[in-house]
């Protein structure tokens, strides 16, 4: 599924992220980041993956957990408004549910499952969708959304904690020259 998201199609705060997936094609973007995902939580030691770049930053394990949470969020949200929701939807704020996660308590093991699980869960549900449900709008995080522009959310949002790893946690990916 690719497709040019409008910026009529979600907030201002979002541009980033829809930048980084916008007129790529969804499901491979998806897919792509997630055996970028899945060889690093499979190739990484418990050891590493409670490495922080800065005192009061988060872990490894907790910024993947954050990408699961957040992924479970916006696929959420997607589906309401796919399903006709008229009500706005809740916004979250991802460091209350940082605190409350427990990520670093967490084996590796189960991190890459839930992540593994979410990633299949959130291709399937997508690909459900027909293009009428995808250029359904709702209110989420008192921002309007389309459908489509909350499954490009959810892998730009994706792609910039990958750079983030990259860049503060010096962790190389497959497409780091």
């Amino acid at each position: 599924m690719m497709m040019y998201i409008p910026e009529d199609e979600y907030s201002e705060f979002y541009k980033g992220y829809i930048s980084h997936s916008n007129e790529i094609d969804l499901f491979d973007l998806l897919r792509s980041n997630a055996d970028e995902v899945k060889l690093l939580l499979t190739e990484m030691t418990e050891e590493d993956s409670h490495y922080s770049y800065e005192d009061g930053k988060w872990t490894i394990k907790e910024v993947f957990g954050h990408l699961i949470d957040t992924e479970r969020i916006f696929g959420f949200r997607a589906l309401s408004i796919a399903r006709g929701e008229k009500n706005p939807l809740a916004g979250y704020d991802h460091n209350a549910y940082m605190k409350e996660a427990g990520f670093n308590h967490l084996s590796l093991q189960n991190l890459y499952l839930q992540y593994y699980t979410t990633r299949e869960a959130t291709i399937a549900m997508f690909q459900s969708f027909n293009h009428e449900q995808l250029l359904k709008k709702g209110i989420a995080n008192n921002s309007t959304f389309s459908v489509r522009a909350l499954g490009y959310a959810i892998a730009g949002h994706e792609i910039h904690h990958l750079n983030i790893l990259a860049e503060r946690y010096f962790i190389a990916f497959e497409g780091d020259d």
